[in-house]
């Protein structure tokens, strides 16, 4: 059982979840840290934060989804799929700064609280995005 959640290739949705949810963790980790570290200590703006610590954090889930998560690639151009794949990015990032900007400033509630929000909400996308459009 083991061996099928973190091993072998598998075409099976709730591994796939499973795995993706584990890969989302560490590109939220590096996300979430990076946004702390360039708002806090380096005294950047939080959105500018936010957008440099989501891609970072989007480009620690490719490498992950593509190595790990997903057993099925549907385009074999991986020009064409990293190009599907920054579209899908480039839209979670606009929303990911929406989210926040709205919970920051509309709702006031403090910028992590607005980008574990976010982070639910583009998460979600994400996995159906890349699960149906890239990845089988």
């Amino acid at each position: 059982m083991i061996e099928k959640l973190f091993k072998y290739q598998t075409d099976s949705i709730s591994v796939q979840a499973f795995r993706y949810v584990l890969a989302g963790a560490l590109a939220y980790m590096i996300d979430y840290s990076t946004l702390i570290m360039l708002t806090d200590i380096l005294k950047l703006h939080y959105l500018v934060s936010a957008a440099i610590a989501f891609i970072l954090g989007a480009m620690t889930s490719y490498i992950l989804n593509v190595t790990w998560v997903f057993d099925g690639r549907i385009f074999k151009n991986r020009y064409l799929e990293a190009s599907i794949f920054l579209a899908i990015v480039i839209t979670g990032l606009f929303l990911n700064h929406y989210c926040i900007l709205f919970f920051t400033e509309s709702v006031k509630l403090h910028y992590l609280i607005s980008k574990f929000i976010s982070t639910i909400v583009v998460g979600w996308l994400h996995f159906s995005a890349r699960k149906y459009i890239l990845f089988r």
